[in-house]
């Protein structure tokens, strides 16, 4: 057991004692807004870092992200939470823009005005050629065919392809979904990946349509500023800054301690049982993905262990490459390109760092970094091969996106197993019954991508909804104790 900070427990605030098992942002969210709200925390993280799948590090000598490396500035929770430890004058939209797409053959812009593939403007699709003829003659049925029900829950891919024809799918939707869960378009949930959409179709008929009226409210509703946002130095710095600001605040923070049972000791008793010591509390907060949060919750709640446990996860590595900047000058002045999962190519995506983030080509100085993606749900068998296979896949795929040939200076693979939960048909109503029998244990509360969405600012406000509930329940706990 590594403890990431030596402090001696003082006795529970009146708020109780609360322990956060799990320590990537979620769980990190959630103790801190549990510390400012009274309660004495501790947080076990099973490995020896904190962050999860947010991780700062360095590759020839300039600091990258091997991980998430952007943040979904048009929801508030991340950009709030990052001013709120001190990261607000680091914030930084991306330098260069322009994402295309790597498909039939050659990069093709993104096209404008579609929602997550979905086209609301006809006019870049057509001009983009990113479909062929064929494909842009079906798109005008999506009009005239008559309403394609919903129900409760669709496939993305499915609903899309019913009507605009399955090369939307396969080059816009894929591509775009793929770069968010690492999944498959034709088994993720219109209802959780897009629900802006899903309610749209609810209630008309064009698909079409529905895509431009979601546009419409965006733009009725004001949004400004970037649609994204870094942080200088890496977006894994904002793991780090919140889990000093849960030590300003007296929160026992602890790497290398992983929790093999989780007990409930009484109406309002838990603990959580490590190889070596036993942990007391009030309440629990588990931030963990679905595997291990269902392995916690057997004991206690196997109803909604067994809805955790069958939750399928994707396995996704990523490929970072330092070249000298002498040695690009073919290289498009774009922030990268995603690559549809129909063209066969290894890469699923490739950004281009250093021109994405000023502040990392301002780092870098004569070094230049970007970075390829590889593996998706049910296309994992591209992970077997070992990391220098891995390199040499992306460069091979690089050189015939966009001529790059020249050796990098250094190189490394991230490997996510199991890092991103995908989101079937269903899933909505899936955490709703998690939720529901959770919630007949009190004091307990979980979080985490696994429930709300797997961005970075889903994953604050999952958190913080977590440490909401249970400092209610301490409250509640409290008043219940002082009437008997």
């Amino acid at each position: 057991m590594s403890q990431t900070q030596d402090r001696t427990p003082g006795g529970p605030s009146a708020a109780g004692r609360v322990v956060v098992i799990g320590g990537g942002i979620s769980g990190l969210a959630a103790a801190l807004d549990l510390a400012r709200g009274g309660a004495a925390v501790t947080l076990l993280e099973a490995s020896g870092r904190l962050g999860g799948k947010l991780h700062a590090d360095e590759i020839a000598g300039v600091p990258v992200d091997l991980g998430a490396e952007s943040i979904l500035a048009r929801r508030p929770e991340a950009v709030a939470l990052a001013r709120e430890v001190g990261l607000g004058d680091d914030l930084e939209a991306p330098a260069v823009l322009g994402a295309t797409l790597w498909t039939r053959g050659r990069l093709r812009p993104m096209p404008q005005g579609q929602v997550m593939g979905v086209p609301g403007d006809l006019g870049p699709l057509a001009a983009s050629g990113v479909l062929s003829a064929a494909g842009l003659a079906r798109l005008p049925l999506d009009h005239v065919l008559p309403r394609t029900e919903v129900g409760e829950d669709v496939a993305v891919g499915r609903y899309v392809a019913a009507r605009l024809g399955r090369e939307v799918v396969d080059r816009l939707v894929e591509p775009l979904l793929g770069g968010v869960y690492a999944g498959d378009a034709y088994e993720l949930s219109l209802r959780a990946a897009v629900p802006q959409l899903y309610a749209a179709v609810r209630t008309g008929r064009s698909l079409i349509e529905a895509a431009r009226g979601v546009q419409r409210r965006a733009a009725a509703a004001g949004a400004t500023g970037p649609v994204f946002n870094g942080i200088r130095g890496g977006v894994g710095r904002l793991p780090l800054a919140v889990a000093d600001a849960c030590r300003a605040l007296g929160v026992v923070i602890e790497t290398g301690s992983a929790v093999r049972e989780l007990r409930r000791t009484g109406p309002h008793g838990w603990q959580a049982v490590l190889a070596d010591r036993t942990v007391e509390a009030d309440a629990v907060v588990l931030a963990l993905p679905a595997p291990a949060a269902s392995r916690l919750l057997a004991g206690e709640s196997p109803a909604a262990a067994a809805e955790l446990g069958a939750v399928e996860y994707a396995g996704m590595a990523l490929v970072t490459l330092a070249f000298r900047r002498r040695d690009l000058h073919q290289l498009p002045v774009s922030s990268g390109f995603l690559v549809p999962p129909v063209d066969g190519r290894t890469i699923k995506a490739s950004t281009f760092s250093s021109h994405k983030w000023g502040w990392l080509g301002a780092a870098g100085g004569d070094t230049f970094l970007l970075r390829t993606s590889v593996g998706r749900h049910g296309g994992e068998a591209d992970l077997a091969w070992d990391d220098t296979d891995l390199v040499r896949l992306s460069r091979e795929d690089l050189g015939e996106a966009v001529g790059l040939r020249a050796a990098p200076v250094a190189a490394r693979v991230t490997r996510w197993d199991a890092g991103l939960p995908q989101y079937a048909v269903g899933h909505v109503g899936k955490v709703a019954r998690v939720r529901e029998q959770v919630a007949k244990l009190p004091g307990l509360a979980v979080c985490g991508a696994v429930y709300d969405g797997v961005g970075i600012p889903a994953c604050v406000g999952s958190g913080r909804r977590a440490a909401g509930e249970v400092l209610a329940t301490l409250v509640r706990s409290a008043g219940d104790g002082a009437g008997e």
